[in-house]
């Protein structure tokens, strides 16, 4: 049997989702072809004694879950052949069954025609790219906040955005996605802590729902937020305005408290949970952005289990230095705390597998949910708005501004800027060209790398950590969509 898997972005934490390569294949015409395995492209891993996880490595990024007469269909295809004469090789398969399973291993590219790279002639053929990427923008509502995390990248000034700056901001986003073909725009309240500024998030999303439906785009919006100050009126509007709610939440009871405290040092671990099950409470499921560094990788294991227990979308995020926080030597990456946790987290997950897909946001940046070239959508379809109007590539850069909300398409000024933050493909990156991972992990968050290195054009610092992860996050997914396997939610096809 084969299960195809769906990709979806379900995960939202602090950074822009870049744009996936991966196509959804219509129906692949097959009959007098002569078709061959995908070859170097694809990665197996086994999931059990029946079933192994097939990736596709490659800009197609199709992934699935083979069974035994998956497998006998593709190791007929190792060589080029037409369907007819695998047929005659595949006497043990019921013919029925063996035409099906060859016809979805060509939808889904893993098996090719051999004299082409691709097997659609056309995009007409292919479909369009799935999921189709949204013109986000980072809306900085205000610089205070109640906590002081030390990993945290902005001073706490008592800075906040106006009205007036952010509807200017949502203008000057909207003026961009429809002068670059955008069909949907993203918004992401923020700060800071935004919830201070709850009244500006009504306001602001109520406008921009009038442009969205005025333009005839699609409109997203979420709040990052601490949690801390979050009540159900809050909630109850929230839910109204169609407005999505990320926590942060790097673990349980003094886990958390290690990064996350009060200004006057006291945890905010029980207030944060507390918000969690109170958003829960009310009918809004919040998605759980989890900061892992070396001081607090050991308590991975128990903080995934809180999250699996109440049925939470998560991400998993890495620590990423910078000028405020680098005197916290000890929460560094250090490789080998950083994969026992990671690996310990995971078998939680394999105890308690979630329905909802977890690939997205499951290691840090590398996002195996989809094939993509670019980290994420710096440089190429985000924008920071901070609370004086100017604009910057990245919120950790939030203070080098590159233009403001004045300009006609501030987006092409963000794509033309050759000083900032490059966030360029992985293909030009030194040590990802040759590596089997990159269309999928697109060589991780390039201010990371370029504060470790001096570089933007090479492998992130955390490659070793990545490799000895991506197998195993692979393995779970199989494992889920095995459990799931008669949920179409989950599982959009299955062939026997």
């Amino acid at each position: 049997m084969l299960w195809n898997h769906s990709f979806a972005f379900l995960e939202d934490d602090d950074c822009a989702c870049s744009q996936s390569l991966t196509r959804i294949p219509k129906q692949v015409g097959i009959d007098g072809l002569r078709l061959q395995a995908g070859g170097d492209a694809l990665k197996t891993i086994p999931v059990n004694s029946q079933f192994q996880i097939i990736a596709r490595l490659d800009a197609q990024g199709s992934m699935a879950v083979l069974g035994l007469p998956g497998q006998r269909v593709l190791d007929v295809f190792a060589n080029p052949s037409t369907v007819t004469d695998a047929m005659r090789r595949l006497v043990d398969l019921p013919a029925e069954q063996a035409v099906k399973v060859v016809q979805q291993l060509a939808t889904l590219g893993f098996l090719q025609p051999s004299e082409q790279d691709c097997a659609c002639a056309s995009e007409d053929d292919c479909g369009p790219a799935v999921p189709s990427s949204p013109l986000t923008s980072w809306l900085h509502l205000t610089d205070r906040c109640n906590l002081r995390c030390d990993y945290c990248y902005l001073p706490h000034v008592r800075e906040d955005m106006s009205s007036e700056t952010g509807r200017a901001a949502i203008d000057a986003t909207f003026r961009s996605a429809i002068a670059n073909g955008f069909k949907q725009v993203k918004l992401k309240y923020a700060g800071g802590e935004p919830l201070l500024r709850f009244p500006l998030i009504v306001e602001l999303h109520h406008y921009a729902q009038s442009l969205a439906e005025q333009h005839g785009l699609d409109l997203e919006g979420v709040v990052l937020s601490n949690g801390t100050l979050l009540t159900p009126a809050m909630v109850e509007i929230l839910k109204s305005l169609r407005l999505r709610l990320m926590i942060s939440l790097d673990g349980l009871g003094q886990h958390h408290d290690m990064h996350r405290r009060y200004a006057g040092g006291r945890g905010s671990f029980a207030d944060v949970a507390e918000a969690v099950d109170l958003a829960l409470a009310n009918g809004l499921t919040p998605n759980i952005s989890v900061t892992v560094s070396s001081r607090t990788a050991g308590g991975l294991p128990d903080v995934m289990a809180w999250i699996l227990e109440r049925e939470l979308p998560f991400s998993l995020n890495f620590y990423r230095e910078n000028e405020l926080s680098a005197s916290h030597e000890d929460m560094r990456l250090d490789e080998q705390k950083i994969i026992n946790g990671m690996l310990a987290a995971f078998k939680v997950i394999e105890e308690n597998l979630p329905r909802r897909p977890f690939l997205g946001g499951i290691i840090d940046r590398a996002n195996l949910s989809a094939s993509h070239t670019h980290t994420c959508g710096v440089g190429q379809n985000y924008l920071v708005f901070d609370q004086r109007g100017q604009i910057a590539k990245c919120q950790m850069h939030i203070r080098k501004p590159i233009t403001d909300v004045h300009v006609a398409d501030p987006l092409a000024v963000i794509r033309a800027d050759q000083i900032g933050i490059q966030n360029i493909s992985v293909e030009e990156k030194e040590g990802c060209k040759t590596c089997e991972w990159k269309y999928w992990c697109a060589g991780g968050c390039p201010l990371a790398t370029y504060r470790a290195t001096g570089h933007y054009d090479v492998k992130s610092p955390n490659c070793n950590i990545y490799k000895a992860l991506f197998p195993e996050a692979l393995r779970l997914e199989g494992l889920r969509l095995l459990k799931y396997q008669d949920d179409p939610e989950v599982v959009q096809k299955i062939v026997a």
